[in-house]
């Protein structure tokens, strides 16, 4: 195991309250732990010497170092010409990115035909799923997961898709949407992904923006204890599509929760396989639980179900040869969409549902958002520790900046510190990991992203645009591009430059700030727009949501500005306490001290409202827009379609502090 390595201005606390921080105003005091000898040892990047040495390659020769791992691919004809063209300089012309251009391949090849039928790992499991309900469990493998790309692929192509055409997908979180995924790339059509938890109204602009011309969707999914009727939301948005004068021609419905009516053979046509009826401990069968079946509405020549359309469907299919740079999907950054491996919520049908589920199948790594951590902290250890979790090799994290207090949390409860945490900074927009701990290589402090990715060269700069170097906060950007960077913002390149390139011409603006440490690390300090003015000085919610975090009774925070006469702005925290405390005058000192403990006293926030619950989205993001118009008492919310739980934004409203502006 390994043991946690003390730096010489390190303190020892751990557990609740250390948080990484020993005293006010010296962030330089944060401890460090090495990774484990065990992750070292099997590791593709097995120490911090050899990490700087790929990095540093991948940044000073780039072609060379991409060039390698691009061998790895197969390629229907080679690049013709340069391996990397591009332009970060909106002063310098059009904002372009090119990597292998005019060199031809197929994504769905590369991670399907081939797994197959070169590396012969057919029968190997692709995806294990697990639904809603802890006795509705499938599995897939490579070779399944061909035929049925295959098949649906021969569909599409049936109903008119096309290389280059868009496609529109709103479903849940089931294999056959991996399957859809995959068919699009298979045709090269570019699929559009509508999180499930998406309004009519959101899927309908949707659709409009990118002119989709078919919708695959669902008739029906459980999330927790809540029935979610897809297809009726889905006919909503078709309807309004049509009242703005545009018409998607075709509707593919998968019979998701109307399954079991589908028979109980394993036939291929059929997908996925067949739940088989998982056993408890005891090795008695569970009995299943009593559901609403929806009415499913349909629409005739419009609407076809997923199941008859594969029955009829050939099981060959071959791709489209596309070039490197013709567009693969649609993504919105401001939705989310995961994995396609768990449908529900990680509290469901108890709060142990996770760590059954490592142990089920032998995880070996976890990866979730820090606002799930957050959550299942407030239960306290044993949900946790009730279950082995001895699979577990790594563990990680990724959504937004992780406080230490979780991530103490995590490393000690979770993995039993001996799993390294992978905390991962990256955007929709970046496609990929920007700064990131190495398990094998990177010694971890709490809090910090680490160290840049492969191909990624981070500067911080001030307002003026100078970089600034060694101990530095201020804005992030990247200096030069690397293969997963997103493109342009379909249909408007123009905003796609203003966005990521005006303000600092010769840069990509990620939109964060960050700090760098003595170190060398970098710890994201949240959103540039997070960040408040108090009486001339710029102070992150992010920083003060973790010195909240850090008080004991304190399971979760979010922090806003809320406009005042004197300062300009103040903060206006929302608390969410773990169970066995009570919100008090007497907490709200506590919190203020710790606060001005930690921070200092121009952070002392004038409001501290207790908060049983946080406005999310159901993907688990805080959505801050929302605390910010409660804590001004505006409510004019604007779109809140996507809030998981729209009874917790009633609750704060009724609850707010009394304010003055």
């Amino acid at each position: 195991m390994g043991l946690p390595e003390e730096r010489g201005r390190s303190g020892s606390g751990s557990g609740r309250g250390s948080g990484g921080r020993e005293q006010a105003g010296d962030r330089s005091r944060v401890r460090c732990w090495s990774p484990p000898p065990e992750v070292s040892r099997s590791a593709h990047v097995p120490s911090l010497q050899r990490y700087r040495q790929l990095h540093q390659r991948s940044v000073e020769e780039p072609r060379e170092f991409w060039g390698d791992i691009a061998k790895e691919f197969y390629w229907k004809t080679p690049c013709p010409g340069p391996f990397l063209q591009y332009n970060f300089d909106v002063t310098k012309g059009k904002i372009f990115i090119e990597w292998m251009k005019g060199a031809t391949t197929n994504v769905c090849y590369n991670v399907l035909d081939r797994i197959v039928h070169e590396k012969k790992l057919g029968d190997k499991v692709a995806f294990y799923w697990e639904g809603n309900e802890p006795e509705e469990t499938t599995q897939i493998t490579y070779r399944e997961l061909l035929v049925q790309v295959c098949q649906f692929s021969n569909v599409l192509r049936k109903q008119g898709i096309q290389k280059g055409d868009r496609v529109a997908i709103y479903m849940p979180m089931i294999l056959e949407l991996v399957v859809a995924m995959l068919a699009c790339a298979r045709l090269g059509a570019l699929h559009s992904i509508v999180f499930a938890g998406f309004s009519a109204e959101s899927l309908c602009e949707r659709i409009l923006d990118s002119s989709c011309s078919l919708l695959i969707t669902t008739d029906a999914f459980y999330r927790g204890e809540k029935l979610v009727n897809l297809k009726e939301l889905a006919d909503e948005a078709l309807e309004k599509c049509r009242e703005k004068g545009f018409s998607v021609r075709c509707c593919i419905v998968v019979k998701h929760l109307g399954r079991e009516e589908l028979g109980t053979g394993d036939s291929s046509s059929q997908s996925p396989p067949i739940k088989r009826t998982c056993r408890d401990v005891q090795g008695k069968p569970k009995e299943k639980p009593k559901r609403i079946w929806p009415q499913i509405s349909w629409n005739q020549g419009v609407d076809f179900w997923w199941h008859e359309l594969m029955h009829e469907a050939g099981d060959e299919c071959e791709p489209e040869w596309c070039d490197a740079e013709d567009p693969l999907f649609i993504l919105y950054t401001s939705g989310s969409t995961g994995k396609p491996k768990f449908e529900g919520i990680p509290t469901y049908p108890d709060v142990s549902r996770l760590w059954s589920i490592v142990d089920k199948y032998k995880v070996t790594k976890f990866y979730t958002a820090p606002t799930a951590i957050r959550l299942l902290m407030k239960f306290g250890d044993e949900p946790v520790t009730k279950h082995s979790r001895a699979s577990l090799q790594v563990l990680g994290t990724v959504g937004e900046p992780i406080n230490p207090e979780a991530w103490l949390w995590y490393h000690q409860v979770v993995g039993a510190q001996r799993c390294p945490i992978v905390d991962t900074f990256w955007q929709t927009e970046t496609g990929g990991h920007m700064l990131t701990p190495f398990p094998g290589a990177t010694p971890m402090k709490p809090g910090s992203a680490t160290f840049p990715f492969f191909g990624v060269a981070p500067a911080i700069l001030n307002e003026s645009g100078e970089e600034l170097e060694g101990e530095a906060e201020g804005y992030l950007v990247f200096k030069q591009p690397w293969p997963g960077i997103m493109r342009t913002v379909y249909g408007n390149h123009e905003r796609f430059e203003t966005t990521y390139f005006k303000k600092f011409p010769g840069y990509y603006m990620t939109g964060d700030g960050c700090r760098r440490d003595q170190d060398g690390y970098y710890w994201i300090t949240g959103r540039i727009d997070d960040m408040l003015n108090v009486s001339g000085h710029l102070l992150s919610t992010a920083e003060v949501e973790s010195a909240l975090v850090e008080h004991e009774a304190v399971a979760e925070a979010a922090v806003v500005s809320h406009p005042h006469p004197v300062k300009g702005e103040c903060l206006y925290c929302f608390v969410t306490l773990c169970d066995g405390h009570t919100f008090s005058p007497m907490l709200m000192e506590d919190l203020k001290k710790q606060i001005r403990e930690k921070i200092g006293p121009i952070a002392t926030p004038d409001y501290i409202q207790n908060a049983p619950g946080l406005p999310k989205t159901r993907s688990g993001k805080i959505m801050r827009r929302v605390l910010r118009k409660i804590a001004q008492n505006d409510h004019d919310l604007g779109d809140t379609s996507t809030v998981a739980d729209p009874s917790v934004i009633s609750h704060l409203f009724s609850h707010r502090c009394l304010t003055i502006q």
